[in-house]
């Protein structure tokens, strides 16, 4: 009995010896788990997803864990963002990146600051007169240090040959574009009542939705007029004119600050027509998607987050945006009071929105291809630009987005 007691008792430990040498994992290094990026509290400055924070210290083990790689690792630093007019609320969420204590330079139109304490310096850079009224998917491909652009989803179908852009996040579910007219000549219900009525339409040359109304039907050739400045003149001074804008921009100018006007104007939107772009869809060149894709996994959900903070609690970066016009002391103006207005309409009209799916930034392969479908017959053999064979997974992805950062309405 004794001797069975001792083999007993030996084997016993010889089991408990080796399940303690299975636990140690010493001859395989556990892999630690990254939390998924969650949505922060709105603040006055954007809150770093926590996929760009080093992970938590673990337990030592036979081999060394490789350190979590940060934005400075894998982004151009500094990274610079093409917007595609002068500061603006439409452009509140990028300059919600580099917060309210970014730096003006006047000259050439930006505002730069570290994100964070990340060690990436941020530039937003104004569009318009500070690259010659180019479009910023042109501009994109004549800087190669801008690595981030404005893109409306009709530049890049139309401009997909020769300068190809993909978007990686858009703001807008729907754009704020907008035709307009005095609400004592017309009582427009529709597109079609526009067309109709034989109103001259004014408009910015080039402007794709226009091809669009003219090709359908909507507008006839002879009544549209791409003379269109950005002046308010024509519209003050002649009778029944019909004229482009924002949403976001002109009927309140128009109604508080243009004293030769200072009454209401009526609008429908563009997107409604329908025209459904995906407006200033931020965009990267189609080469530099697969090798900087570490960085957009890191930066667009950042995107995402400034796009909620600022949505959600738009008073600071509208102050600064402001400030950042007045620095730059050009024929732009701007106030606080339209500003807020501008956001306050971006929420109210559903510009700006979740969308169907809970989450911000995403765009829809359906709606693209249809525009594709709308836009290639109208512009094909009449510019060099275009590639007839364009689809839409050629002009967006939604892979970098973080499916929980979510506006809530």
């Amino acid at each position: 009995m004794q001797l069975k007691t001792r083999i007993l008792i030996a084997s016993l430990l010889a089991l408990a010896l080796i399940a303690a040498a299975c636990g140690t994992g010493s001859d395989s290094t556990a892999t630690p788990t990254t939390a998924a990026p969650t949505t922060t509290t709105a603040t006055d400055a954007t809150e770093a997803p926590t996929t760009t924070e080093a992970p938590a210290t673990t337990m030592a083990t036979d081999a060394t864990e490789a350190p979590a790689k940060s934005l400075t690792d894998v982004c151009p630093n500094p990274l610079i963002i093409q917007t595609d007019w002068f500061p603006e609320p439409e452009h509140g969420h990028t300059y919600q990146i580099v917060g309210v204590d970014g730096v003006v330079d006047a000259e050439a139109g930006t505002y730069s600051g570290e994100y964070k304490d990340t060690g990436l310096q941020v530039e937003v850079r104004a569009g318009g007169p500070y690259i010659g009224f180019s479009p910023p998917n042109a501009q994109f491909y004549s800087d190669d240090d801008i690595f981030l652009a404005y893109v409306d989803t009709a530049a890049a179908i139309r401009s997909y040959g020769t300068t190809p852009v993909v978007h990686v996040f858009s703001s807008f579910e729907a754009g704020p574009q907008i035709l307009m007219w005095d609400p004592e000549d017309y009582d427009f219900e529709s597109f079609e009542d526009i067309g109709n009525s034989g109103a001259t339409v004014l408009y910015f040359s080039g402007a794709a939705y226009m091809d669009y109304l003219v090709h359908k039907g909507i507008l006839s050739e002879d009544q549209v007029d791409s003379s269109y400045d950005g002046s308010p003149t024509r519209f003050i001074t002649e009778d029944g004119l019909v004229q482009q804008g924002f949403a976001t921009n002109e009927p309140f100018r128009y109604e508080n600050d243009i004293e030769e006007w200072m009454r209401p104007v009526n609008y429908m939107l563009i997107h409604d027509a329908p025209f459904e772009i995906y407006q200033s869809a931020v965009s990267v060149r189609a080469r530099d998607l697969d090798p900087y894709r570490e960085c957009l996994e890191m930066f667009v959900p950042i995107m995402q987050q400034a796009l909620v903070d600022y949505i959600t609690n738009p008073g600071p970066i509208n102050t600064r945006l402001d400030e950042i016009v007045k620095e730059l002391d050009s024929f732009w103006t701007s106030s606080i009071e339209g500003h807020n207005h501008a956001s306050d309409t971006m929420v109210d009209l559903g510009l700006i929105t979740d969308g169907d799916n809970g989450y911000v930034g995403d765009m829809e392969a359906g709606r693209i291809q249809n525009l594709i479908d709308e836009l290639v017959p109208i512009w094909i053999g009449g510019t060099e630009s275009l590639d007839p064979d364009v689809t839409a997974e050629d002009i967006f992805t939604n892979e970098f987005l973080d499916t929980s950062i979510s506006i809530g309405f």
